[in-house]
């Protein structure tokens, strides 16, 4: 309700400027009895030595214009009456060649020619108008007559006529060139005064979020005194050109200016509510100049500038003019450009480059050299067709540019109502579609017509049919401009925005400003907001062209573009045309008012935007509401207002609440962090997969599959899922092992997951995540890799079959040397494990490594060669016995076999050397009952055969091999976490 009360405010505001505002100063009717004597108009001519004088009397008075072509015046009146240019046309005064008199608009224009070298002058005195018309020589040393009183004294003036001449704008600047503003707060109002030295022009006007005041002259404007802690007033700039000072001042929307002049000080007045009303200007078309133009009837202004606008990075053209205030009550908007809002003078803001502005006396005129995009007097002068029915109603013509849509023309119904206009349309379309049969090339425009009638009544879908159909049926309209645009517009409001921008694109409608509008719109829907800014800068000028409704869906569209690439200065004044654009829809209003929130947050003010989203989530629009929660849970969240589970359990009703557009995509992804961030990892995925494919058009959708990858990743690459158990984060893999990356990144992630799973003795698991991983995802060395890991964790299985089929399964030519030797080990000790021993010992032929020799020994201990395995086992231990450092596992295992292989082989003296070297590492290793037996020999008092076999079966080497394989994984998965790269 708030946003409606303001939003009607502002219109009743608008309609009581309008209805309130002067349109001229009201003359005295004349009497029955004046007119009956003058007759409506008298045309008087007086001759002088050096001046002639024409004056034009009304009966009632009439408002006038002038214009000045070369050596052609135009005086255009207010109102028509038949004029008797006898005078004028038998005996022309000096000066004057000729002069015609025409009903042009129903006014009265009369056409003076003046001759070579002549000048004239316009004026008005004791209710006429006069013409002065003198010799351009002697302008400037003959003075002004002064206006007659009578025809007869007009005709015999007093003394020698002086041409009417404006005396020179005198100096306004200070001595020492600096204007010092000073400020004030007086009633709630900041006051803001400016003294110059003499009376200057000036301007005032609102541009976006600023206020603007520019004056005629050049000087430095001191802003030190500049008001501080007033909402009324923000940053402040100079802007110094080299004929103008102006100031700009940041000032929230409901501030309102007001200037008032005093002599050479000139006062702003910064309020929050309503403004003395300045005197409304008279906008008007030129009707002097064969080009169409506009012309502006401002009483004393002084001077066209261009001035810079340091923000937007544009130029806007100001007309200064001096006291009182005069101004536009509300911004109007014309195809080229658009009248800003003022409250003294006048400024445009264009959307050409090549307006011109010109000022003659209290006429202002704008225009381009081949004239302005204004509406044919034909179109202005239309009545409405209410009362026609649907068959005598013209069909949809079409519009002035190839995708402007004309809803209000193109909707209109008669007294048939939709049903009568829409069958009669119908009708016509397929007479036009059987007229078109036997051979003869097919007629267009009544299909034309039917889709028009349903895009201007905003049935998108039923167009598109229309147009697909039509353009199957003739293929050369496919290169039609109109129908291009037309069928790319109605897609776009359907909100087909892919098939949109095939037909936006194509070359026949590259130049149309209004198709660019429309290519704006469909690029940031997709996400493609540098073009869409593109695109919207230049369909500018076809903007005011399209109703309020569209007006306001395309500036709201570029605000959100510009919000995308940062740019908030020029999203400020877009979100501001759209709030002025939107009307009386409140949900087109609370739409931008959405976009202006997103506006206040990106510029720091989260308090601001959350009062707003929070206002906005509480209506019944849920398309509005969903997004609005969205943002204010974020900003709860983030300013720790609310907890993230409260934040969490609001999102979570949120993506079940509103479902199918980027909302949703977004309410997922803010989700998913939110239960990353909680270790809530399961609830993580599952959220961000909920959206799966869906809305694959929406940028949303690749980011949201982004994070839907990056945190697989970051669970299990960077290690974040460490602390779940191990056969809990094997399951979340199985789960979600689809998001598993191809290539190395993927293979590390398995490796990794897969060493966790051998640390806890899950050896089937990790081989089977680690086949799959082989098989299917992996080839060459990568492959061969995994494929050693797989046959390794096979044998710790105790299953060599699988080791040995792993193996041979990844085999390759261009393997590195040190995988080729870790593999040859491994498949020996694979054959070792099969009892095949001839063939473990010829893979290892030409192997020197302590591994090698560790395998040998495990041969020749398998075959009773008790000396061939003593010698390997002691030749395993070298000089360890040198380091009294307790042994580990693998040297105990090597000790032990050595000890019980000498016995066996009867090797005495090797048996007393061993014992004698290592004896002291008895009582400190893991086993020493069974190092004692093992040295102590078959020929100790107590030591049987079984004592043997006990001591061989209390230390199994494979043990030790398996403890030793684990470390390796160990170690192997640190150093490749060492060596990533961290993300983020």
């Amino acid at each position: 309700m708030m946003f409606k009360a303001h939003l009607r405010a502002g219109v009743a505001a608008i309609c009581i400027a309008s209805l309130c505002a002067p349109v001229g100063v009201a003359k005295p009717a004349a009497s029955p009895e004046a007119l009956q004597q003058q007759g409506p108009l008298d045309i008087r001519v007086a001759q002088a030595k050096d001046i002639s004088r024409i004056e034009f009397r009304w009966a009632g008075g009439a408002r006038v214009t002038s214009r000045r072509d070369g050596q052609t015046l135009t005086l255009r009146f207010s109102r028509y009456a038949k004029p008797d240019m006898t005078r004028l046309r038998v005996d022309p005064p000096r000066w004057l060649k000729a002069g015609q008199d025409a009903k042009v608009g129903g006014a009265l224009q009369i056409t003076l020619t003046l001759e070579e070298g002549a000048d004239a002058k316009v004026g008005e005195a004791d209710g006429a108008t006069f013409v002065n018309i003198f010799s351009a020589k002697s302008a400037e040393t003959q003075p002004v007559p002064a206006a007659p009183q009578t025809a007869q004294a007009a005709a015999q003036p007093a003394g020698p006529p002086k041409p009417m001449v404006p005396p020179p704008h005198p100096d306004a600047v200070p001595a020492g060139g600096v204007v010092k503003m000073t400020a004030e707060m007086a009633n709630g109002h900041v006051l803001l005064r400016f003294p110059w030295k003499s009376p200057l022009g000036a301007a005032v006007f609102r541009r976006g979020g600023a206020i603007w005041v520019v004056f005629d002259s050049a000087a430095r404007l001191d802003l030190s005194g500049a008001p501080h802690g007033f909402r009324q007033v923000g940053e402040m700039r100079a802007v110094q050109g080299a004929d103008y000072s102006a100031v700009r001042i940041d000032a929230p929307p409901d501030i309102n200016a007001a200037a008032i002049a005093e002599g050479g000080t000139w006062t702003v007045v910064l309020a929050s509510g309503p403004t003395q009303g300045a005197e409304q200007v008279k906008i008007g078309r030129n009707q002097a100049s064969p080009a169409a133009g506009l012309t502006v009837t401002m009483a004393g202004s002084t001077k066209a500038v261009w001035v810079d606008d340091p923000v937007v990075g544009d130029k806007i053209g100001v007309v200064t003019a001096l006291s009182p205030a005069k101004g536009v009550p509300g911004r109007r908007e014309f195809v080229d450009l658009a009248l800003l809002d003022s409250a003294q003078g006048l400024a445009v803001e264009p959307s050409r480059e090549d307006i011109a502005i010109a000022t003659d006396g209290d006429i202002v005129d704008i225009g381009r050299p081949n004239g302005l995009s204004l509406s044919p007097q034909a179109v202005l002068a239309r009545s409405g067709q209410g009362g026609q029915t649907a068959e005598q109603l013209a069909a949809p013509q079409p519009a002035s540019l190839p995708g402007l849509v004309e809803y209000n023309e193109w909707s209109k119904l008669g007294s048939d109502g939709f049903v009568g206009r829409y069958d009669a349309l119908q009708r016509a379309a397929a007479n036009e579609v059987a007229s078109g049969q036997g051979g003869q090339a097919p007629e267009t425009k009544a299909r034309m017509a039917l889709a028009r009638f349903l895009i201007g009544s905003q049935l998108a879908f039923e167009a598109i049919g229309v147009l697909d159909m039509t353009g199957k049926a003739n293929q050369s309209l496919l290169g039609d401009p109109e129908f291009r645009a037309l069928r790319g517009a109605a897609k776009a409001m359907a909100g087909r925005y892919k098939e949109a921008q095939a037909d936006l694109s194509t070359p026949s409608i590259a130049d149309d400003p209004a198709s660019s509008l429309w290519r704006g719109y469909v690029a940031q829907k997709l996400g493609e907001n540098a073009d869409a800014r593109a695109a919207f800068a230049s369909g500018a000028a076809a903007l005011f062209q399209f109703d309020p409704l569209w007006r306001a869906r395309f500036a709201r569209a570029d605000a959100e573009a510009a919000l995308a690439l940062g740019q908030l200065p020029v999203a400020e004044v877009a979100v501001d045309d759209a709030l002025r654009s939107t009307g009386l829809d409140p949900d087109e209003e609370l739409a931008t008012r959405l976009v202006q929130a997103r506006l206040f947050e990106a510029q720091g003010q989260k308090a601001r935007a959350l009062r707003v989203y929070q206002a906005i989530s509480a209506a019944r629009m849920d398309y509005l509401a969903a997004p609005a929660q969205l943002h204010a849970t974020q900003i709860r969240f983030d300013t720790g207002q609310i907890t993230p589970i409260q934040a969490a359990n609001s999102l979570d009703g949120l993506r079940y609440r509103w479902r199918g557009d980027a909302t949703e995509l977004d309410t997922i992804r803010e989700l998913g962090q939110i239960y990353i961030s909680l270790g809530r990892y399961r609830e993580a995925l599952e959220a961000l997969r909920s959206a799966g494919q869906r809305l694959p058009d929406l940028p949303q959708a690749v980011q949201l599959q982004d994070d839907l990858r990056n945190a697989f990743r970051t669970l299990f690459l960077d290690g974040q899922a460490d602390g779940l158990q191990p056969i809990q984060a094997l399951a979340l893999f199985y789960d979600f092992k689809e998001l598993t990356p191809v290539g190395a990144d993927g293979d590390q992630m398995v490796r990794r997951l897969a060493r966790r799973l051998v640390d806890v003795d899950l050896l089937s698991q990790a081989a089977d995540l680690l086949k799959y991983q082989a098989e299917h995802r992996l080839d060459g060395v990568p492959r061969a890799e995994v494929a050693t890991d797989l046959a390794t964790i096979q044998l710790m299985n105790r299953q060599p079959e699988a080791a040995i089929e792993a193996l041979n399964s990844s085999r390759s030519t261009l393997l590195p040397t040190a995988l080729t030797a870790q593999r040859r080990l491994i498949e020996a000790r694979a054959w070792l494990g099969l009892g095949q021993y001839d063939h473990a010992l010829e893979i290892l032929e030409n192997d020197k490594a302590p591994d090698a020799d560790s395998i040998r020994a495990e041969v020749d201990w398998k075959k009773h060669d008790w000396a061939g395995a003593s010698a390997l086992f002691e030749r395993r231990l070298g000089d360890r016995w040198k380091n009294p450092a307790p042994l580990n596992p693998d040297e105990e295992a090597a000790l032990l076999r050595a000890g019980v292989a000498l016995s066996l082989a009867g090797d005495e003296a090797g048996l007393t050397r061993l014992r004698t070297r290592y004896q002291g590492y008895v009582n400190g290793s893991h086993a020493p009952d069974a190092l004692r037996v093992a040295l102590s020999g078959l020929n100790g008092a107590q030591l049987t055969g079984s004592d043997f076999t006990k001591a061989a079966a209390e230390n199994d080497s494979f043990a030790s091999w398996v403890q030793s394989m684990k470390q390796r994984f160990r170690d192997s998965s640190n150093q490749a976490s060492a060596a990533t790269p961290p993300r983020g």
